[in-house]
């Protein structure tokens, strides 16, 4: 794809050891085209196995919009027929998988419209920091567009089924204070201040055990599972390595001598 712009329409950043995704189609309220929707698939895939990375942090170019959704007018040419539409919810598909079952820390930062897809991509980060001035919406209702049981099911662990069926029925749009309040952000803060926010929370979360972070992460989603599909012992592993690990000795000794831990993820 040499020359062609679409690549330009992700970027990604490293602070220490925070990586940034960057979605970066402003013209558009950073609506997420086909491409972007695969890319990040790739990208998450890519950090989910790097080890000098320990959060990720999702967020969009400029100050309107975190993603607007979908770039509908992609429709016609990308879901123009049975195969096409079955590609494209396919990569759609891949791409909410990949940032909902990161094996890492993840941290939303939204700031401007965050509709449709975008409101699915920020649900499957585990933290979700939110500018006074964002604007929150599901509106497939008003589109005539089906939604997933996986897009269901996070905003109803988000918000739960009463809220959730508020949000997805009316199609309205919530301001911050209104995200808060349901539940679907963490934390509203100043325009002007969001970026200092979740820098300091990223790289906080970032020098903490890694191991621990990630068992609890996977007991997490065990614990979101329908009754009979979990796998406590799975997790009791995990929860075992950790003890077994290099870092249970370095926290216990930081302990002891009364100073930071520096954890190494092994």
């Amino acid at each position: 794809m040499s020359g062609d712009k679409s690549q330009d329409q992700i970027l990604t950043q490293r602070s220490g050891q925070v990586a940034h995704i960057i979605f970066n189609n402003p013209a558009r309220h950073n609506a997420m085209t086909l491409f972007m929707w695969q890319r990040l698939a790739e990208l998450m895939k890519d950090l989910a196995v790097d080890d000098d990375v320990r959060v990720v942090v999702l967020s969009g170019a400029g100050d309107k919009a975190f993603v607007s959704g979908a770039d509908i007018s992609q429709f016609g040419a990308e879901r123009a027929n049975p195969d096409s539409v079955a590609n494209y919810d396919r990569l759609v598909a891949a791409a909410d998988k990949a940032v909902a079952g990161f094996p890492k820390p993840t941290i939303a930062k939204i700031n401007g419209y965050c509709f449709g897809g975008g409101l699915g991509l920020a649900l499957g980060c585990d933290i979700r920091l939110s500018a006074e001035t964002a604007k929150f919406a599901l509106p497939a209702a008003q589109l005539g567009l089906g939604y997933s049981y996986d897009g269901t099911k996070k905003l109803i662990n988000a918000v739960g089924p009463a809220t959730a069926a508020e949000i997805f029925y009316t199609a309205d749009t919530y301001d911050a204070g209104d995200a808060l309040r349901i539940g679907l952000v963490n934390r509203v803060t100043p325009d002007d201040e969001l970026d200092d926010v979740v820098d300091e929370l990223a790289h906080r979360i970032a020098t903490n055990a890694p191991l621990t972070q990630q068992t609890f992460k996977a007991a997490m989603k065990e614990c979101l599972k329908s009754h009979g599909e979990t796998d406590p012992d799975y997790i009791q592993e995990m929860a075992k390595a950790c003890f077994a690990s290099a870092d249970y000795i370095e926290g216990r000794q930081a302990f002891m001598e009364k100073r930071k831990p520096v954890f190494k993820g092994k």
